[in-house]
């Protein structure tokens, strides 16, 4: 009853009073420019072109918001009511301020412009629907408002994002996707698939018991994933370096090192009872480990621009002795 009644408070556009919706508007106005001040700070190390523009969309909110409070200035004087956005259930929301801060940069546009579509389209519609006649010109007036934010953005974007510009911020885009998530995961993925080699094929080769086997492949996966991602989060903070955000790159360490040890460890949930099931086991994991050392050659050429040649031998020879120490340590 009393969540129903928290609800219940809660007024209708319709019903607000001609200051209220001045103040309102005014409220708008202020947190628009102080999202697009954060979407200018996000991108100021990397990203000037599109800082500059974002800095230039926040200067002009702020001077609305200026004009808007002069005119309730004027009319009510220097007291603003208390109304804030979630008092009134139809009015604009937005998204939190933690999702828009990682967006990229022509994300970061696309959710600018929505944001002044969904106003000016908000203020028509409250137009439509007023009755009071002074209430209905202070909305038409707050649609063109945001019509010319959205004309002024459109102008700095074209002076601003250059093709020279979209296209540094498109390398510098792609150089803090390698350095957050490709660099990390591949550096998980190789350790996963070759450091888990040693203590699976000891364990194999010492039992011959499949189950037993998957058993310590599945505990060396995780426990390596698990020391691999804390490892990738508490070495680097990303601030000095700018390789982006810790947790993010020690979560993509940590999951693929997790999933290159287990590529090889699951051929060993071949039951015990299938005749010859080692021998099956170890060859699909022989198999998978191929596959593993190739994907990471292919992963090393696209990206880190690595001759295929030389990222596959790398990885076979690492693979291969990491393998012969395992198997050896079983056999004796």
């Amino acid at each position: 009853m009393g969540f129903l009644s928290v609800f219940s408070t809660r007024k209708r556009v319709a019903d607000l009073t001609e200051r209220e919706v001045l103040a309102l508007a005014i409220a708008n106005e202020e947190e628009d420019s102080r999202i697009y001040q954060s979407f200018a700070e996000a991108c100021a190390s990397e990203f000037p072109a599109s800082a500059q523009l974002f800095e230039g969309m926040a200067e002009e909110e702020r001077g609305h918001r200026a004009m808007l409070f002069d005119l309730y200035r004027q009319r009510f004087g220097e007291h603003l009511p208390p109304i804030r956005r979630e008092d009134v259930s139809d009015f604009l929301t937005r998204r939190p301020m933690w999702w828009t801060k990682s967006l990229k940069p022509e994300q970061m546009r696309t959710e600018a412009a929505l944001m002044e579509i969904q106003a000016a389209n908000f203020y028509d519609r409250a137009a439509a629907q007023a009755l009071d006649t002074r209430l209905r010109e202070m909305f038409l007036q707050l649609a063109e408002i945001e019509r010319g934010h959205e004309k002024k953005a459109e102008r700095l974007e074209g002076e601003l994002l250059t093709d020279e510009a979209v296209a540094g911020e498109k390398a510098a885009s792609h150089r803090r996707f390698v350095l957050t998530y490709v660099q990390p995961g591949l550096a998980g993925l190789i350790d996963g698939s070759v450091s888990t080699l040693a203590p699976l094929f000891a364990a194999a080769f010492a039992t011959k018991n499949n189950w037993e086997t998957f058993l310590v492949g599945l505990a060396a996966s995780i426990g390596a994933g698990i020391s691999m991602g804390i490892t990738e989060a508490m070495s680097d903070d990303g601030k000095i370096s700018g390789r982006g955000s810790p947790w993010l790159r020690g979560i993509a360490c940590g999951v693929m090192t997790t999933v290159g040890g287990l590529g090889h460890t699951l051929p060993y949930l071949v039951p015990n009872s299938v005749p010859n099931a080692f021998w099956i086991a170890t060859w699909l994991a022989a198999a998978i480990v191929a596959v593993e050392l190739v994907a990471i050659a292919l992963i090393r050429t696209k990206y880190m621009e690595t001759p295929f040649m030389r990222s596959i031998m790398q990885v076979i020879v690492g693979g291969a002795l990491v393998l012969a120490v395992g198997i050896l340590i079983g056999s004796t």
